[in-house]
C-alpha cells in the first residue's frame, strides 16, 4: 500500500528487531492514517525538495516493539506520527534547518548530530495534525534534550 508517491506501508512497518524477535509490527487503521500524514506532510516534501531517495531508519513501532527496544509505548512512533531519517549527501543539520523553516510539523529533534561530522546522527520528525502541531524544535546530544538546533 502506498502512503505517498515514494513511501509505502511496507517500509513504514519494516523492523529488523521485529523480524528477529517475531514481533507483529502491524498498525491499525488509525495508525495507518497517521503514517499516511507523516508520509504526505513530512517525508514526501523532504524527498521532493532534496531529490534524493531515502528510507526512514525508524517509523512505526508497535507497543510490543517499543517494549523490546526500550522505548515508551506512548511514543509518537507507536501512534504512527513520527519517523527517524537521514537524506544521503545532506547534512542532518541542514535537513533539520530546512524542515523547521519550511514545513508544518509537531516535533523535530536533531539527534546525535556533531558539527565535526555533518552526517552524524539523524532527524526525528513528527506530525500530529494542523491543530495539534507544536512546532517544537530540540536537539539531543545523547544526554539531554535541549531547545533549538544549536547551542
Amino acid at each position: 500500500m502506498k502512503l505517498s508517491a515514494n513511501f509505502s506501508l511496507a517500509e513504514a512497518i519494516k523492523s529488523q528487531t521485529a523480524l528477529r524477535c517475531g514481533i507483529d509490527n502491524s498498525p491499525d487503521n488509525t495508525q495507518i492514517a497517521c503514517l499516511r500524514e507523516v508520509a504526505e506532510k513530512i517525508l514526501q516534501p523532504v524527498r521532493d525538495h532534496f531529490g534524493t531517495p531515502f528510507t526512514p531508519s525508524s517509523w512505526f513501532r508497535s507497543p510490543a516493539l517499543c517494549t523490546q527496544i526500550g522505548s515508551r509505548t506512548t511514543s509518537q512512533h507507536a501512534k504512527g506520527q513520527a519517523a527517524d531519517f537521514e537524506v544521503p549527501g545532506v547534512s542532518n543539520y541542514d535537513l533539520a534547518k530546512w524542515i523547521t523553516e519550511t514545513m508544518a510539523f509537531d516535533q523535530l529533534i536533531l539527534e546525535h548530530w556533531n558539527a565535526a561530522d555533518p552526517v552524524a546522527g539523524w532527524v526525528h520528525c513528527s506530525y500530529a495534525g494542523p491543530q495539534e502541531n507544536r512546532k517544537e524544535v530540540l536537539r539531543y546530544d545523547g544526554r539531554a534534550y535541549l531547545p533549538g538546533l544549536k547551542a
